[in-house]
């Protein structure tokens, strides 16, 4: 659908600019330093950095550094946690260029813990093999990777940062993006602004605030997949979403998160009985792949029995010093988490599916790129690996800035006047009823166990509330939530993160990924509705 630009255009931005990067989280900073000196415009719809699930991410980022590690290594385990649906060629590329994004942000001032000698220090996470996770401070990697890259990019000419722009829409004609819509004033203001662009890179992040209980920020809505759904993009694997097993249950939204770290370091899950319940679930206990630990808690707390992390004896009177964003959300909320067992449960924390691309970071779409948390790739299959989201981040990131300077000539380069901080007092939307209702809905039907008649009754609920309330953004919300539950009802089988209490078990004839377009679901949509 053709937009009509020049009734939205503002007289002081004529022209058209070369790269729009929706989003101010990792992969769109690290695409727009990039990119430089190419002219980008940044369009965040939170001051930098603080809508974005990368900064608060605590664990850090995988990547085969050590001498006893290996790609191949990395590799077998990142397979493994991806249940049979992960693109080999997508993870090794990935893993292959892992390092080298390390050695980036290096340069750009990311402070990675080293040891004595002034090597980099690793820890192991579930479901890893080796010690390869690159942190900050114990939990700060996320926070710190962001100080950074926002302090890289404030110092940059050639990047404009334009904070409180709410993207709306993508403008599309045919299969032809070609710029943004967005609504300033952290999406309050009454007018609307059109960014044409040569090319537009959607960095636009996850989709947590869909449900109930998630890790994310508020800014986490799914927009990004549902715009680009609208517009005609390819969406794949939507129906897998992940939940960290260990939110601290203390009713905040977002449920600040005990990392994965502390179980690496010896931390354990039991009951209010005091059973460490994972000894009975998996092998591996509580370093089992996250969607299996995921259940495990899940269980517990909805038998009554709840469910503690226990960090006492493995992290003990260094838990302040070695894990401080932890150890503050516990004070905070009155628990001492050097002597009580924290309360977690699970909370959604990543999602697997999104925007399908390729690995240049290229869409179905022609002028449209995408990377990290909006994106399917393929890296991850039906359950990401520990901390392998901020390396997949950076390298696609990379790869999109590389595609863009290989395919779209150089225009004549131009040093945006800074507007730094500027709209620092801005504050996200307040939720709507509708919204509210569709968290409930999504956390009831398609949450960590689905079943049939329940992602029917979620599906039928989801289009009476997008007749209910038709508006753009709430439409780009509803499609993605749409899109997510038609994919759990297509996908009769249990595998990764999806759980079927009707299908248990694997399907071999169903080990391939999920493609859907807003079109597909809309019509299964309609049958189901009658």
């Amino acid at each position: 659908m053709a937009t009509n630009l020049e009734s939205m255009r503002p007289q002081s931005w004529q022209g058209i600019d070369d790269i729009v990067i929706v989003g101010g989280g990792l992969a769109g900073l690290f695409c727009a330093l990039k990119l430089a000196p190419r002219p980008v415009t940044v369009l965040a719809a939170a001051p930098i950095g603080q809508g974005a699930s990368s900064a608060w991410a605590q664990g850090g980022i995988a990547a085969a550094m050590s001498p006893g590690d290996s790609f191949d290594k990395h590799l077998a385990d990142t397979v493994t946690a991806g249940a049979g649906l992960v693109e080999e060629k997508m993870a090794r590329l990935m893993i292959s260029e892992g390092p080298d994004r390390v050695h980036d942000l290096l340069g750009y001032g990311v402070p990675f813990d080293r040891d004595l000698e002034g090597h980099l220090l690793l820890s192991r996470e579930a479901a890893h093999s080796e010690r390869r996770i690159v942190r900050v401070a114990g939990d700060r990697a996320g926070g710190a990777i962001m100080e950074a890259l926002i302090s890289a990019v404030r110092r940059t000419p050639s990047i404009r940062v334009m904070e409180g722009y709410v993207v709306e829409e993508l403008i599309a004609e045919g299969r032809f993006v070609s710029g943004v819509i967005a609504r300033p004033d952290a999406g309050q203001s009454k007018t609307r602004v059109a960014f044409p662009a040569r090319a537009v890179v959607l960095c636009s992040g996850g989709v947590g605030h869909l449900y109930q209980v998630t890790t994310n920020p508020a800014e986490a809505r799914g927009t990004g997949v549902g715009m680009a759904a609208k517009a005609g993009a390819v969406i794949a694997d939507p129906e897998f979403v992940q939940f960290h097993p260990t939110a601290i249950d203390i009713g905040q939204d977002p449920a600040p998160l005990a990392t994965e770290a502390l179980r690496g370091e010896g931390a354990v899950l039991v009951n209010k009985a005091g059973h460490r319940f994972m000894t009975d679930l998996h092998p591996d206990a509580e370093l089992a792949p996250r969607d299996i630990v995921a259940r495990g808690v899940f269980a517990e707390v909805a038998a009554g029995r709840g469910a503690f992390l226990d960090c006492t004896k493995a992290i003990g009177k260094d838990f302040a010093k070695r894990f401080p964003t932890v150890h503050a959300s516990c004070i905070a909320a009155g628990i001492d988490p050097v002597t009580q067992a924290i309360p977690v449960v699970p909370a959604v924390h990543y999602h697997m599916g999104g925007v399908l691309v390729d690995a240049d970071g290229r869409t179905s779409l022609d002028g449209l790129w995408a990377a990290g948390e909006v994106t399917s790739s393929g890296v991850h299959g039906a359950n990401r690996l520990a901390s392998n989201s901020l390396l997949e981040a950076v390298v696609f990131a990379g790869r999109i800035a590389d595609s863009i300077k290989g395919m779209l000539p150089e225009s004549a380069l131009y040093e945006w006047p800074q507007t730094a901080g500027e709209n620092d007092d801005l504050v996200t939307v307040e939720d709507s009823p509708e919204l509210k209702d569709l968290r409930a809905l999504m956390s009831r039907h398609a949450g960590v166990i689905r079943e049939e008649a329940g992602l029917k009754l979620l599906i039928r609920e989801l289009v009476q509330l997008e007749r209910k309330r038709p508006r753009v953004r709430f439409s780009n919300i509803v499609s993605t939530a749409k899109l997510i539950a038609v994919g759990a009802y297509l996908r009769t089988e249990s595998r990764g993160a999806h759980m079927r209490a009707d299908h248990p078990g694997p399907q071999e004839a169903l080990r391939q990924r999920t493609y859907l377009t807003l079109k597909d679901a809309n019509r299964i949509a309609a049958e189901l509705a009658g």
